[in-house]
This record gives C-alpha cells, structure tokens and sequence, in this order.
C-alpha cells in the first residue's frame, strides 16, 4: 500500500502542496485530474522521492519514500517515473534504449524482454532505429517500455499519452492498464484527459490548488461530482434549479447537469433560446441561453440560432444529483 500522510511542499516560498493524504492499495491504477499548475506533477515527483517534504510522510508499504537529503541519488528502488520530457538517449537504438538498464547475463532473455515491450507499445519495427530519428509520439512509447523494463512495484505516469496520435492512443492505453493489472502493478497517472481516464482507472484523485477536493471510485466521481469544478474537468457542465427540472418542485436547490444529458422536451419548465451549435462529430454541443444564464446541451442535429426550445433530464439524474 501506497500512504501519503499530510504531506506539503513549497517552490521556495510558494505553495504547491499543501496538507495532502491519501491512500492507495498496491496494484491500483489511480488517476490524478486538475486544472493546469494544481500540483498534479509535483505530486508524482514527491512521491517518487525527487522533492524533499517541508511536512508529512510518504510510504511504500512499509519503506519510507525519502527525498535528496537522504539519497545520493533520488527516486525509489521499487518505482519508475516517467517524466514529460521521457529521457531516452538519441544516439543509441530503441531496443538499447528499452534493454539499457537489463542484465546482460542473459542475453536471450534480455532480448526476449525487449522484444515483449516494444510489441506492448507497437514498437518493433523500429527497434533498430536511433532514438533521435523518432517523432515525439514515438519517442514516449519507448519511454514507457522502458520504464517497464525492469517490472516496478509503482509505476508514476506523468502526461504518457500526450504525445501520441489518437488513433493508435487507445490500443496502447488496453495493452499498457492490461499488462499493469496483470502484474499487479501499482499505477498512478497525472492526466489532464480526464474522460479517458475512467476507462482505466480504478480511483480518482482530483486536486485543485494544491489540495485534494475529492478521491473516490472514477464512476462516483463522474457521476456525482460534489462541486462544479469536478464535474467541469469532463467538460461542460450546468448548474440548474431543480423547479425548472421537476413539474412539481417548487426548491431553489441546483444540481449539476452535464451537456449530454440534457435534450428536447416537448415542454417543461426550461425553456432557453438557442444562440449557436458547435459540430463534435457524432452530436453537436448547443449553447443556449435562459434567463440571462448560459447552458449547453448537446443534440443530434444543429438548431437555428434564436430558435426557443425547451429542455428536460431524466429523473434518475435528479434523483443521483440530489
């Protein structure tokens, strides 16, 4: 088990974490969600060991994570850290780059481990290939064989998809959380893409300003956020009073509502003006607005601008967001 007991660090005189604790079991993946500069990296690194604390405690089952005052060389013996900017050396091969840190005893076996990571990362054809002839997706899927190489116990991932195209971003997302929950492997990823990460993660850590506002189950904290911010992160959100909601509600009380789930009524109490359609491809996003108040929706087709409409939500979402 992972344990971070009320732990805080500064940039010189600068907060960037402050009073953080939490705890995670050994082979969870958990995804870390925030705006830009909440502390989302600075957390991997303190965990890692590059950072000394200016408070609180960090474990590794029962080891004590120790930061540069107390090791020559930072980091963990039992993690891996993979940083933005992946680290690989440009004048040797992709294989060299993945196998550097292997065990030359065995040479069959140390190609034969290679040979299973790069086809994990769908990277062989370019085994043979100098490091600094990759493009900068490339470049971060050897990164993350390497990292894998020698097997962590806790494995930090700080951005590991953002340099990699789209359509080739799932299938190595399946392999990379398959192979991690198969070797039981402890995964802790900083993320700013926050919907991709519920398909992998078994927890979710959100920060804001330096500090967790909320750490749960990824569905829970999907599908009832506590706070707009939280449910903002998986894009645009509303926040509606219930008696334009429900028929018979007179309460005041909002809830949050994402865009998806809002669509026409033949009448309801939410009558908004339609003010433009933005095209998504399987759907359009619709900014509307009522009472002065902007919502977006999202509908299967575009709606002139000016047009009025009126909108609903199933009542199990009330009933949830309640």
């Amino acid at each position: 088990m992972l344990q971070v007991q009320n732990i805080s660090f500064a940039y010189d005189s600068k907060a960037v974490i402050s009073n953080v604790s939490f705890s995670i079991e050994k082979g969870s993946n958990v995804a870390i969600i925030g705006e830009s500069g909440c502390g989302k990296s600075t957390l991997l690194k303190l965990i890692y060991g590059l950072h000394d604390l200016n408070e609180g405690e960090i474990h590794w089952e029962s080891t004590p994570v120790l930061g540069p005052k107390f090791n020559l060389v930072p980091g963990m013996d039992q993690m891996k850290y993979l940083a933005q900017d992946f680290d690989l050396m440009p004048y040797i091969t992709v294989a060299e780059n993945v196998g550097k840190f292997l065990s030359n005893v065995f040479p069959e076996q140390k190609k034969q481990r290679v040979q299973e990571l790069l086809e994990m990362v769908e990277m062989t054809d370019f085994a043979d290939t100098k490091a600094k002839y990759l493009s900068g997706g490339q470049q971060q899927r050897v990164a993350l064989a390497r990292v894998l190489a020698l097997e962590p116990e806790v494995l930090l991932l700080d951005e590991p998809f953002s340099n990699i195209d789209s359509f080739r971003k799932g299938a190595l997302r399946r392999n990379l959380f398959a192979y991690l929950k198969n070797k039981k492997i402890t995964c802790i990823i900083a993320t700013h893409d926050s919907i991709d990460a519920l398909s992998f993660s078994d927890e979710t850590i959100v920060m804001k300003d330096g500090e967790i506002i909320a750490f749960d189950a990824s569905p829970k904290i999907y599908l009832k956020p506590e706070r707009k911010y939280v449910a903002s992160l998986y894009g645009e959100v509303n926040e509606i009073s219930l008696n334009l909601l429900e028929e018979k509600t007179q309460s005041e009380k909002t809830i949050l509502v994402y865009s998806h789930e809002l669509y026409l009524a033949e009448r309801s109490n939410l009558e908004v003006t339609v003010k433009q359609s933005y095209y998504k491809g399987n759907t359009f996003l619709v900014k509307g607005v009522y009472d002065r108040k902007v919502l977006f929706f999202e509908n299967p087709f575009p709606i002139p601008d000016g047009e009025k409409v009126f909108l609903t939500v199933d009542e199990e979402v009330i009933e949830y967001r309640k």
